[in-house]
């Protein structure tokens, strides 16, 4: 049984740092776990008492069937992907260094800039003797062949189906006793392995299709800068649609289109979010026009389809569509008010017919040169299937969760109004084995309950380092957020960041960091924010461009932008912090500068 308390300096819960890949860092996973994990994700997704659990054991599972591991590289007692220091979710970048050190045609500074963009602080590759490794150089170009040789991904697509009948089987919870639905949950994500629907083989799928589609981003970069047009690399995988992450804004985008056509839902949503699910409920029956029925109607479909979607997602404790309508409804709310031309299939359609003939540009100019002309093509039909491919898995993955919290949140309402719980999501706070223990007997759980939630809270107060080498600090030495005060912009000055999509756009700054209250941006503004996950995307519907502290080359950020043709500008550090909210600002997504222009 391992000891997993207070190895994180604080935090009531956390892992071991790896000797062999001492390098971690928030890149990327920052987007998944924006905030200091809860009991129960670290109980089902990092470790336990018995041993490593099924996000670390998914890692390995993909890294080995992309042949750069085998698994006795790797300790069987600690998590070694995937670690937890005060609270904060860090991926190893050690290990993604010893990938492009044996992957044939990657470095190390092409997995450096997937993972950590431009942040300052991370230290200079020093190799192992044990990173250069021939077998597995053999096994990797293997895999890159199969890649470029038949860039398909039938099995992600049989996931969608198992993930849709899993959806429309979904239990009636409120029929279910307290220990079963535990035990539904514990079975629910630990099962399905080898069935096609277990969330070990789901993640595992998702973690290779997003390295591998690194792969052809980077064979296109090098064809377009030996050509002298690096900055084509981005416009040559724009538009593709079918991104599963940018699906939701399409529905969204109709949403808003009927509450602008309708006076009686126009009035509803003009009284703010909150408790608007309630009040389009109530007005429903009463409406002589039948507009704000069929708005409901719809609604409930969009509900099903991406109701799994919303901030922090793959947490279970944190709100959905589904558990909090009012939040996909104030996104709805920021598309009525945007104008028609920002409709994201138009912006779609502009960019899909700009890459068709930038293709048919480059394809030219490599025509004396049939081996990098066949390469150049080879690489864009990959990156037309991966690509996407990624944010599908990915939301195959949100899917599969969101199932185990509603479950949860039936349970977390009965221990609520049995007095047990003072919210429905304090099951987060404890493990699922302690779930069953505090139903056979409550006393005390209420104690150990608000001790985690505290040390949760001062946590959640904190900075977390982006980069972490060896040993983490203890959490109290951490700053406090906010506590480091940083000089605004002003008139004239820059701020530099690396391009994540092309084009340039004016408009008011808008410093949002919390995706569930969009209310603050309006149509034209530029959204500036942290970073984004796949509830940030209604937001973007309206936006003239894309500014994150955080992100790199398969940022969420960077692909969505993409998809809708905002100049987007990545690893902007402290972007939040110094731009200053209502400026007039310049956003350079070929440059990756921001100018302030008027505060």
């Amino acid at each position: 049984m391992a000891d997993l308390t207070d190895r994180s300096g604080g935090y009531f819960v956390g892992t071991k740092p790896s000797e062999r890949y001492p390098i971690w860092t928030r890149a990327n996973v920052g987007e998944v776990f924006p905030d200091p994990v809860r009991m129960g994700t670290f109980d089902f997704a990092f470790q336990d008492a018995d041993g490593i659990r099924m996000s670390e054991l998914a890692f390995r599972d993909a890294y080995v069937e992309m042949g750069a591991f085998s698994y006795d590289e790797f300790d069987p007692d600690d998590c070694v992907f995937l670690g937890v220091f005060g609270g904060y979710t860090y991926l190893n970048a050690a290990i993604g260094r010893v990938f492009g050190a044996r992957a044939p045609g990657i470095d190390v500074d092409t997995v450096d800039r997937s993972f950590f963009g431009e942040q300052p602080g991370i230290p200079p590759y020093e190799p192992h003797p044990d990173d250069a490794c021939p077998e597995a150089e053999q096994r990797i170009g293997e895999t890159l062949l199969m890649l470029f040789a038949a860039p398909e991904l039938p099995e992600v697509h049989d996931d969608e189906a198992n993930i849709a009948a899993l959806r429309a089987q979904r239990p009636d919870f409120t029929q279910i006793g307290d220990h079963e639905i535990v035990q539904w949950i514990s079975d629910f994500l630990d099962s399905g392995y080898t069935d096609g629907t277990g969330f070990r083989l789901l993640f595992a799928r998702h973690l290779k299709v997003s390295f591998l589609a690194a792969v052809p981003l980077g064979v296109l970069e090098q064809v377009c800068t030996a050509l002298g047009r690096p900055q084509d690399t981005l416009k040559l995988v724009a538009g593709f649609g079918d991104v599963a992450s940018a699906a939701p804004s399409d529905a969204m985008w109709q949403l808003g289109r009927q509450v602008a056509a309708s006076t009686a839902l126009g009035a509803l949503f003009d009284a703010g979010p909150a408790g608007l699910a309630d009040r389009l409920a109530a007005a429903g029956a009463e409406d002589s026009s039948g507009a704000i029925a069929a708005f409901n109607e719809a609604f409930g479909s969009f509900l099903y389809e991406f109701g799994s979607r919303g901030p922090n997602e793959w947490e279970m404790t944190c709100p959905t569509w589904e558990t909090d309508p009012d939040i996909a409804l104030a996104a709805v709310d920021r598309m009525r008010l945007a104008p028609a031309e920002a409709e994201p299939a138009l912006r779609r359609a502009e960019l899909a017919a700009q890459r068709e003939s930038l293709t048919a540009e480059i394809a030219a100019a490599l025509e004396a040169d049939p081996d990098t002309q066949m390469q150049f093509n080879l690489a864009l039909g990959a990156a037309a299937v991966y690509l996407p491919g990624r944010e599908r898995t990915k939301t195959n993955c949100v899917r599969y969760v969101n199932e185990c919290r509603i479950a949860s949140r039936v349970l977390g309402r009965r221990l609520v109004e049995r007095g047990l719980f003072n919210a429905e999501t304090e099951f987060g706070m404890l493990r699922l084995s302690e779930l069953h223990e505090m139903l056979d007997d409550p006393s005390g759980w209420a104690e150990i309950i608000a001790e985690r939630q505290a040390i949760w809270d001062d946590a959640n107060s904190r900075q977390e380092p982006f980069v972490i080498v060896g040993d983490p600090p203890p959490m109290a030495q951490w700053a406090r957020r906010g506590a480091i005060e940083l000089p605004s912009l002003g008139v004239g000055e820059v701020l530099a960041g690396l391009p994540g999509c092309p084009g340039i756009a004016r408009g008011r700054a808008r410093v949002v960091l919390d995706s569930s209250d969009p209310t603050a941006l309006a149509p034209g503004d530029v959204l500036v924010a942290p970073l984004t996950d796949p509830s940030w995307t209604p937001l973007f519907v309206s936006a003239s461009a894309v500014v994150v502290d955080v992100g790199a080359a398969l940022s969420h950020s960077v692909i969505v932008s993409r998809e809708l043709g905002l100049p987007c500008v990545i690893s902007a550090t402290g972007a939040t912090g110094r731009i200053p909210d209502g400026a007039l600002v310049e956003v350079n997504g070929d440059t990756g500068m921001i100018t302030v222009l008027e505060v």
